[in-house]
């Protein structure tokens, strides 16, 4: 029993001496220094604000070749998929039959022609004998009827020549615009007829080429309001639009807005806009998915926060920690617009010369005190 006493009494003095020895290490430790943050100090800037809006090239003229007289393709003067000059010959239609119609109606023409002064002069001394009682009334009449469906055979002959002429004319299937000609749908020998719906070949013009995109009607009516109150002001009356390709890479060449649809398509809410490229490389062909970037316009007062500096609370709304005059943390719930590079424009929340906390978030809570220290860029790696 004594030796449990002292046993005992041995454990308990070695736990007080540990509850001790602990006690006087904790009091030892120093106090914790306050957490380390870095800021940005906010600053307006003269931004100019673009829209990103998805859309596809076309071309900027289209012509379907068709014939415009019937017969048989005799030649086809071009190759599918190159260059061709506009009035060049792209398909010899047999102008034999139209040929042949122009040289009849030449003949009729002339045989026209032959009788008119024989029938003219007729008529008229018809018509001086009438007025001396010479000839009765009723005959000098019918001279003058006979001389004036002499002209109107003529009149008619002349215009089957002309018609002729231009049948002929059009035996040759000529390009009306200049531009890249795809694949021929007839070969030599085929039947064509005129003004038949299938076309014979299309062109398509490519330098300048068309962009439309399509912008919703709540986005532009935004952009109007922005405008007319004076927070964006229009940086030029001729609005630019670089182009990002399907790829994400820049095309290198700059655009403008042409037009601007008038109505909204009530499908989708959304309103067309036309751009146009230069394209002399052709790079951009018909069809291709691309995305314009528009100017909006010029804010002069743009409040940018640096994106690590803006984050989300349980609700999804955008939040920021910024520094009082005395360095304590303090929360703001932001409003923002877009983002623009690595920094979101801000609408809401932040006035100029705050200090926004942009590094440390992780270590901080509202209403601590804080070391705080300004921003700095990483430099840039050697070589980039």
């Amino acid at each position: 029993m004594r030796i449990d006493r002292m046993a005992t009494g041995l454990a308990i003095t070695g736990l007080a001496g540990i509850l001790l020895t602990a006690l006087g290490c904790k009091q030892a430790q120093p106090p914790r220094p306050p957490a380390e943050v870095s800021f940005q100090v906010i600053q307006p800037e003269r931004t100019m604000l673009t829209t990103e809006l998805p859309g596809r090239t076309s071309a900027f003229l289209v012509a379907e070749i068709r014939p415009q007289v019937n017969g048989i393709v005799l030649k086809r003067l071009f190759t599918e998929g190159s260059d061709v000059k506009a009035g060049s010959t792209l398909y010899q239609i047999d102008p034999a039959p139209y040929q042949a119609a122009l040289d009849q109606a030449q003949a009729a023409l002339a045989m026209a022609q032959a009788t008119l002064p024989s029938v003219q002069s007729r008529a008229e001394r018809a018509k001086r004998l009438s007025a001396v009682h010479a000839v009765g009334q009723q005959e000098a009449d019918e001279a003058e009827a006979a001389y004036q469906q002499a002209l109107a055979s003529v009149a008619s002959a002349k215009a089957a020549v002309a018609s002729a002429q231009i049948n002929l004319s059009h035996t040759p299937s000529t390009a009306p615009i200049s531009g890249r000609i795809g694949a021929s749908t007839v070969t030599v020998g085929a039947m064509v007829t005129a003004y038949q719906g299938t076309s014979l070949a299309t062109i398509q013009q490519l330098d300048p080429i068309y962009v439309d995109v399509t912008q919703s009607s709540a986005d532009l009516l935004k952009l109007r309001r922005n405008l007319e109150s004076g927070n964006l002001k229009s940086a030029s009356t001729e609005r630019k639009v670089k182009l990002l390709l399907e790829d994400g890479t820049a095309y290198p060449l700059e655009g403008k807005l042409q037009f601007r649809e008038a109505t909204v398509d009530p499908s989708t809410g959304a309103v067309t806009l036309r751009m146009v490229f230069p394209n002399p490389k052709r790079m951009l062909l018909p069809g291709m998915y691309v995305r314009a970037i528009v100017e909006e316009g010029v804010n002069d007062h743009a409040i940018l926060a640096m994106q690590q500096g803006v984050t989300r609370d349980i609700k999804g709304n955008p939040i920021a920690m910024v520094l009082s005059a005395d360095n304590k943390v303090e929360q703001r719930s932001l409003t923002v617009d877009r983002t623009l590079g690595n920094k979101w424009l801000v609408t809401g929340g932040l006035q100029p010369n705050d200090r926004l906390i942009v590094e440390g978030l992780q270590k901080i809570r509202p209403g601590m005190t804080v070391k705080a220290s300004p921003f700095q860029s990483p430099a840039p790696a050697a070589g980039k």
